[in-house]
């Protein structure tokens, strides 16, 4: 009877154990995405000094300026879940991306000291959240793989622990780049 009850207690701590480290993994998840959140939140306050300022010197990128508004203010919404957030942020990057190359056209807005602070800082924020997707990838990884290996996968399913999605780039983004039209754009 006490060898049982030894065995029951060995099999209650390692499940209070593997409990333990897919609660810490998943909130380690929500952690990370709450800091891209927070730093989508910077760039979307940033984009629309940048859209006012080179707004009246680029009439040919109009369009570009639009689209890139209307993403900010659908990212904007509140109670977005992570998934539709991350979405956004994919769909935000490319016309982004074109509204810098466009800004590098122009030779009055590039040397505008406003417009090159907020292009550096730009920069900046989007070097930060490529930072940020890595560590939360890695923690997705993490928590997924625990949810789903043996005998932490009883735990999770017992528990109804469910899957996190990956901060994938866009697949407009995983295109090769053309230099040719590069270089003649």
């Amino acid at each position: 009877m006490t060898q049982f009850l030894i065995a029951v207690a060995v099999v209650a701590v390692a499940g209070i154990l593997i409990y333990n480290t897919l609660v810490s993994r998943r909130n380690q998840c929500d952690n990370i995405f709450a800091s891209i959140d927070a730093l989508l939140k910077k760039r979307y306050n940033l984009i629309p000094n940048l859209v006012s300022l080179v707004k009246e010197s680029m009439e040919y990128e109009k369009g570009l300026l639009e689209e890139v508004t209307k993403l900010r203010a659908k990212a904007m919404q509140p109670d977005l879940t992570p998934e539709q957030k991350i979405a956004i942020a994919d769909e935000l990057a490319q016309p982004l991306h074109g509204l810098m190359v466009a800004v590098e056209n122009y030779p009055d807005l590039k040397a505008s000291e406003q417009i090159s602070q907020l292009m550096r800082t730009l920069n900046e924020i989007e070097e930060q959240i490529a930072a940020a997707r890595r560590a939360y990838n890695q923690a997705v990884t993490d928590y997924n793989n625990a949810r789903q290996m043996f005998p932490s996968s009883l735990i999770a399913g017992w528990f109804a622990f469910g899957p996190k999605e990956l901060f994938e780039i866009p697949g407009a983004e995983r295109k090769n780049i053309d230099v040719k039209e590069l270089m003649n754009g």
